[in-house]
């Protein structure tokens, strides 16, 4: 459904040279053109429209004086700074254009017919004049030599298998004479042919096809040969066979000519020689003769070269180029170029460039060169609310095909109706003015402007009819109200440049805009052509033209505001006021009052309402969209304008609306940005589908798939924009919820607001169950199964009791109606599942009757399930269904015979707790059910949880067991009193339970087990003393009158245990004193690398490493990244390898790059050891000072008073208040942008790593209000 749009011509010349232009070639890294002549070679810049080199090859004897020479190719080698030339008297040339140096590095004595080049310019294949090939490397050293015409077949010859002889073969509708029928003899080539070789190579240089006339038939033949000159296939006999000769790049097809009895045809070969498809030209047989075929870069475009045939002696002939595409297995003439008869414009060669797909190069004999750039462009109408036109434009030839989508959506080549013109259409041109949207204006290759109308006809228009390729629709025409003729001279008024205006814009009743090449290269010109009675002779007369400083390459206009917007070549964008009483052109300027430049050239641009502002939408050939001058995405392969409304597609396969109404441009950026996200906004399409148009005053948004079929989609934020609407009309609106296939299995994440959802769904429901439910039944169907849980089983019992209905209402619906408007929405195996969930048989065999289910698939198991017991049969329906918490319910109730089916099933499915809950306590159901749970737990190392199952079944052993696999020695303790412990078995227990808790350190609960179960006092009291629990043991010791204790166990128990503790505060000062000063010295050292204090040079020291270090630390997430990397087979082994990891990314060791990191968490460690030193001390101090010992208590309790207030003197030296507030990490945010995060980095890069463990920089909490030292002692 495109067309192709020029977006500028270039023109160059005519040049004052000797003699005539025979072929050219491109200087890609230049700029400039190579041309060929009888005389030497010229390179032509476009840019200064002359001539910078002129070289003469009549001077070495390379061409003769006299004017007799021919150049049959020319080749620029970048690589080697010089350009290759072939001449037909057989010499190799390499022209340096700088020195102008000549060199022959070869010559054929038989004279050469043709010179190409691969590709990849390494090899180089030559056809002499005795019909061989000479394929050569890029420094023209000879690979191999093959004579042209070859008997064999080649290497892809076809094998026979002897099924069958001939004879006794079937021949269709030729009957069994076809077998006797000789074959038919080959015709030799036509006398248009010019005899002469066509050489053309395969994209990726892997293959090169010939083309040459047979010695033995005189008949043309296709030969293909590999790089290595060896022969692959030979093109089956083929009667008409032309000289043109082209290899689709991408590499599957080879086009040529065919003059077939009565038409001609461009027909393909595969490579191993066999025809593959065809269609034909637009011309008669005899009555032109294809020069050449050439596809562009990317293979979407093939260019026919052409002229007519002379059928007199002193008749005039003459050239064409025809761009034809190819879509949805149709093929469509897209441009058609006349160059006319003069002399000067006839073509001599045609060439596309070969880095930008869509430019076209042309010489002509008079020394004109031109250039043409195209590009997609879908030609639709502008239709609005108030008049629903939605017609697309699609060229083909000198037929316009015209889709109304407001009426039916059919798939090219189809269409609506088609015009027929007289000559090739170029460009077609939809009225601007809204309420004129479905008028249509086309310029065909005679430049005439064709104007149709729709409306005020009561003839029928000849040159309309009705559908196309057997499709018709009833749609009112338009018909041919006038035919213009612009005049396009040059000179001595002979044409030129056939595509002399570009840009086609219909403005208003006989009014167009249209615009051309200034004087110069990069200047533009934009024509007013004016009908009307002015109109002299059907000639649109020039009102005015208006020159433009620069190249324009595209012309949008706003149908609501009339505004026009011009986008120059280097992305300025004018604003046309071609209203003004003098029109005249002004910058675009943005809301900001700056002037408007989109970054990268735009072949497509729309004007658009944006918040109340008037901005200009364009998208580049490298999908980047911008608006105004921001870029907003980089990844948009189409995008329509539609009310306030903005689409588009992406590479993500998908399409977004964005409403333009109350927004902005950061906005909508921000929104561009998070395609991503799921809303209302963004749905899914196919790969490669691209937008044509959307419908006016309906939901549907035509999309087109690469291979040139057509979609329908009804967009979410579509239907809910037309929805309103309607509403704000209080028109009937449920129309639009008849729904489009959208599954409704969508996951609740991807849902937004689906509170409000449910909450709209119910709210309707509600209105339309009061107004009609029998008129509204399928909407109200569908506000059940839309909600985020769909209420599948009350929508099915609604159809069920329509079926009960014996005769519905007159606007309602039948049960079989709404069941296949429910299988519409909901996939036919779900709602089976849930009819069948409903226990009713009657509705899951309705249900199974309207699905594609096989009946002896469903019949034997809903038979089987009806000739069960009720709960036993719901028990296998849920079961089946995998619902087993409710299959769990109904197997309750189905008797003990069958708790063992239970049992498995509880322990299949993890349904301990609901199992429990059915069965009372005091039953043996609910006590087996017990046991298995507790085991379940057991499993699972809970341990505990399942003692407290076991004791609540009366399973005391396995409860004790339980007990004591996790330690809790209270409940062991009770289930050994349940079971009747003696003493001793007691006194056991206990010592065993004790010797778990003193692993755990836990004294204190140790001696009570064995004073209170064991009757050991000592062993407690000794256990107490070990544990530092001083006033127990003083307990007991009194209790039991053992003062004897006192002198043997407890007084040198507290006296050691003070001199531990002196040792270790000590310790633990002198740790922190070194940890705070290294780290103070840590600090200043990277503090002096930001400031730039330290140069590269750093003079040996102690802390030169260091210095090194943190001069090259990039970021801490650097560091970790090269850690986490190196460590990821060691981090997934084991914790304890994982730990070992995690001490090593913070080291001690001075010059590490997270030493003061390390610092500050020794520290912090450090600290918070002292700080639980509190308690103890405080119970030992009670200890010493009763028995006497002040003045050791004393120096205890200063030796901790002293460490604690250096730690408190130290902690806003450690953590000052700029690394509390983590300086370290950049300012990330909404707000923030690349450049300002990458500042923030480079900034802080060497200042300090980006922390990662956030509580490093929170300081300890020392608690003050913990009362731990005696009064006495001060």
């Amino acid at each position: 459904m495109r067309n192709l749009k020029l977006l500028h011509t270039r023109e160059h010349g005519p040049v004052q040279a000797l003699g005539s232009p025979q072929c050219f070639s491109l200087r890609a890294d230049q700029g400039t053109l190579l041309i060929g002549s009888e005389y030497g070679i010229l390179e032509l810049d476009p840019a200064i429209r002359g001539v910078t080199n002129d070289i003469s090859l009549t001077v070495g004897g390379f061409l003769p004086e006299d004017g007799s020479g021919h150049i049959v190719g020319i080749e620029d080698l970048p690589d080697q700074e010089c350009v290759c030339v072939a001449t037909a008297a057989g010499d190799v040339i390499l022209c340096n254009l700088s020195t102008k140096q000549l060199e022959c590095v070869g010559s054929v004595d038989s004279g050469l017919t043709t010179m190409s080049w691969s590709p990849d310019q390494e090899l180089v294949l030559l056809v002499t004049g005795q019909q061989t090939l000479i394929m050569m490397t890029k420094d023209f050293e000879p690979i191999t030599e093959r004579e042209i015409h070859q008997d064999d077949f080649g290497e892809g010859k076809f094998i026979t298998v002897g099924w069958g002889k001939k004879e006794t073969q079937f021949h269709g509708s030729e009957g069994k004479q076809a077998a006797h029928r000789k074959q038919m003899e080959v015709p030799p080539a036509s006398s248009s042919d010019d005899g002469r070789p066509r050489v053309t190579w395969r994209g990726d240089g892997q293959f090169v096809a010939v083309s040459a006339i047979c010695p033995q038939t005189g008949a043309r033949k296709v030969r293909v040969w590999s790089r290595e000159l060896v022969l692959q296939s030979t093109s089956e006999p083929i009667p008409g066979l032309e000289q043109a000769l082209a290899w689709k790049p991408s590499g599957s097809l080879i086009a040529s000519t065919q003059e077939k009895p009565n038409k001609h045809d461009v027909v393909f070969f595969e490579k191993n020689g066999l025809l593959h498809g065809e269609f034909t030209l637009p011309f008669q047989k005899g009555q032109a003769k294809v020069n050449e075929l050439l596809w562009n870069l990317d293979s979407t475009i093939l260019a026919v070269w052409l002229e007519d045939l002379k059928k007199e002696k002193n008749s005039e002939t003459n050239t064409y180029v025809q761009l034809w595409t190819v879509g949805n297995h149709h093929w469509y003439l897209k441009q058609s170029l006349h160059f006319g008869s003069a002399e000067k414009s006839r073509l001599v060669s045609l060439l596309w460039d070969p880095e930008i797909p869509y430019r076209l190069h042309a010489l002509c004999r008079g020394w004109h060169a031109l250039c043409y750039d195209w590009h997609w462009s879908t030609d639709c109408s502008t239709g609005d609310e108030s008049h629903l036109v939605a017609n697309v434009a699609v060229i083909d030839g000198d037929k316009v095909l015209v889709t109304a989508f407001q009426h039916s959506v059919v798939p090219p080549p189809m269409c609506t109706f088609q015009l027929q013109l007289q000559q090739a259409v170029n460009q077609v041109a939809f009225h601007t003015d809204p309420t004129k949207s479905a008028d249509l204006a086309v310029l065909d290759a005679s430049n005439r402007i064709s104007v149709y109308r729709v409306g005020g006809g009561t003839v029928k228009d000849p040159t309309v009819t009705l559908g196309g390729s057997g499709f018709k629709a009833s749609v009112e025409t338009p018909h041919l109200e006038k035919t213009y003729r612009v005049e396009v001279c040059c000179g001595e008024g002979k044409q030129v440049n056939p595509l002399a205006f570009r840009l086609f814009t219909w403005l208003q009743d006989d009014t167009f805009l249209a615009v051309s090449q200034g004087q110069l290269a990069t200047h533009s010109v934009i024509h007013h052509l004016t009908g009307g009675p002015e109109a002299e002779g059907g000639r649109l007369h020039l009102r005015l033209s208006m020159p433009v400083d620069g190249d324009v390459i595209s012309l949008c206009c706003n149908p609501k505001t009339r505004a026009i917007a011009l986008q120059l070549a280097d992305g300025q964008i004018l604003k046309y006021l071609w209203e003004a009483p003098t029109p005249a052109l002004e910058p675009w300027r943005s809301s900001t009052g700056s002037a408007v430049r989109f970054p990268s050239p735009c072949v497509q641009t729309a004007l658009a309402m944006i918040g109340g502002e008037e901005a200009i939408l364009g998208l580049t050939d490298r999908c980047r969209f911008f608006i105004n001058d921001v870029e907003v995405a980089s990844n948009v392969t189409s995008f329509a304008r539609y009310d306030e409304f903005l689409l588009v597609t992406t590479h993500s396969h998908s399409c977004q609306c964005v409403s333009l109404r109350d927004t902005s441009l950061k906005v909508l950026q921000a929104g561009f940005s998070s395609f991503s996200t799921p809303n209302e906004t963004l749905r899914k399409v196919e790969r490669g589908s691209r937008i044509v148009t959307v419908v006016p005053q309906d939901t549907k948004l035509i999309l087109q798939m690469p291979r040139g079929n057509l979609e329908t989609v009804h967009h979410r934020a579509l239907v809910l924009a037309q929805i309103r609407k309607w509403l704000d009309r209080e028109e009937d609106f449920t129309k639009t919820m008849y729904p489009s296939p959208v599954s409704s299995n969508v996951p609740l994440h991807q849902c937004p607001d689906q509170k409000k959802v449910d909450l709209i769904c119910d709210a309707m429901r509600a209105a339309m169950e009061n107004i009609n439910p029998q008129k509204y039944c399928l909407s109200i169907l569908t506000s059940h199964v839309k909600k985020s849980t769909p209420e599948l089983e009350i929508a099915l019992q609604k159809v069920h009791e329509l079926r009960e209905t014996v005769s519905p209402a007159a606007e309602g619906v039948t049960a079989e109606a709404a069941l296949k408007y429910l299988l519409f929405l909901v996939d036919v195996s779900e709602l089976y599942d849930h009819s069948l969930g409903t226990y009713d048989f009657d509705l899951v065999v309705m249900v199974a009757e309207k699905s594609q289910k096989d009946p002896k698939e469903y019949l034997p198991f809903l038979n089987t399930l009806q000739k069960m017991e009720t709960n036993y049969q719901h028990y296998t329906i849920d079961k089946y269904l995998k619902r087993y918490k409710k299959a769990l319910c109904h197997l309750s109730k189905c008797g003990t015979e069958h708790f063992s089916e239970f049992l498995n099933l509880v322990k299949d499915q993890n349904l301990y707790n609901e199992a429990l809950k059915l069965y009372p306590p005091d039953t043996p159901e609910h006590k087996a059910v017990g046991s298995a749970f507790g085991e379940h737990l057991n499993q699972k190392h809970l341990y505990e949880q399942a003692g407290l199952i076991f004791a609540r079944c009366g399973a005391f052993e396995r409860a004790l067991d339980a007990f004591l696999s996790s330690g809790s020695w209270q409940q062991a303790l009770c289930m050994a009193s349940r079971l009747g412990y003696t003493v001793d078995q007691l006194a056991s227990l206990a010592r065993s339970l004790a010797g778990k808790l003193i692993e755990q350190r836990k004294h204190a609960e140790a001696a009570i087990l064995l004073e209170q179960y064991a009757q050991d006092y000592e062993e407690a009291v000794l256990l107490l003393l070990e544990g530092t629990v001083w006033e127990e043991a003083l307990r007991l010791i009194h209790k039991y009158s053992r003062l004897d204790i006192l002198e043997t166990n407890f007084k040198p128990a507290i006296l050691e245990a003070q001199r531990n503790y002196l040792v270790f505060l000590d310790s633990q000062k002198t740790t922190f004193t070194r940890h705070r000063k290294r780290l103070l010295v840590v600090r200043e050292l990277k503090e002096q690398a930001r400031q730039g204090l330290l140069d590269d040079e750093t003079p040996n020291c102690l802390e030169a490493d260091l210095i090194s270090e943190t001069s090259s630390i990039v970021t801490a997430s650097d560091t970790s990244g090269k850690y986490s990397h190196s460590n990821s087979r060691i981090s997934a082994r084991s914790s304890k390898n994982r730990r070992k990891a995690e001490r090593k990314r913070h080291s001690l060791k001075e010059g590490s790059p997270l030493e003061d990191l390390a610092l500050l968490e020794a520290l912090g460690e450090n600290i918070r050891t002292t700080e639980n030193m509190k308690g103890e001390v405080h119970s030992l101090l009670k200890g010493l000072v009763l028995f006497g010992y002040d003045e050791l208590a004393r120096e205890l309790q200063q030796a901790l008073e002293e460490a604690l207030q250096l730690i408190e003197r130290s902690l806003p030296e450690i953590w000052t208040r700029d690394l509390q507030q983590n300086p370290a990490n950049p300012v990330l945010g909404p707000n923030s942008t690349a450049n300002s995060i990458m500042a923030a980095y480079q900034q802080q890069r060497i200042a300090a790593p980006a922390v990662q463990d956030a509580e490093l920089l929170i300081p300890p909490k020392l608690n003050k209000n913990i009362q731990w030292k005696l009064n006495l002692l001060q």
